[in-house]
């Protein structure tokens, strides 16, 4: 087990299996199909993310260096969580920009029954070891905890 820490955007605690990207997040087009067309399991939609295109993103610790995309990203966001279509967790190597976390905050506060932790600033080479599949756990401080 390997541990990182990060800083907590929004908190809570959760045990996950790990989607990676090692590219940037498009919002829009990741979350396209479960927003518009009702696809419960969240299947990324952006063809220009090679790790991600075509996995179900929802319930997932997803994993990234950071979001990518237009001033619609907290939005999507929000709506997916609004869905009950969100990641398990989002967990940045990077820190978050503002937009995205704009989405997960709100979530957070304006929804009462949906949990989206979400941690930044966890460092590059937390997204060098982590894989898909492996078990994360998240931990109220921002602790993030990560095994095979």
């Amino acid at each position: 087990m390997k541990s990182f820490q990060g800083r907590v955007v929004t908190p809570g605690e959760i045990t996950a299996q790990a989607l990676v990207s090692h590219g940037g997040l498009n919002t829009l087009a990741s979350f396209q199909k479960a927003l518009q067309f009702g696809d419960k399991k969240a299947t990324c939609g952006d063809q220009n993310n090679a790790d991600l295109y075509g996995k179900q993103m929802a319930g997932k610790a997803l994993c990234l260096p950071r979001t990518i995309g237009s001033t619609t990203g907290g939005l999507v966001l929000y709506c997916a969580c609004s869905m009950k279509r969100q990641p398990a967790c989002m967990l940045f190597s990077e820190p978050i920009d503002s937009l995205a976390a704009a989405g997960a905050v709100l979530a957070d506060v304006w929804l009462e029954d949906v949990s989206m932790p979400v941690i930044d600033s966890l460092g590059e080479e937390f997204l060098d070891y982590v894989k898909d599949e492996m078990t994360i756990v998240i931990k109220e401080n921002g602790m993030v905890e990560i095994s095979d």
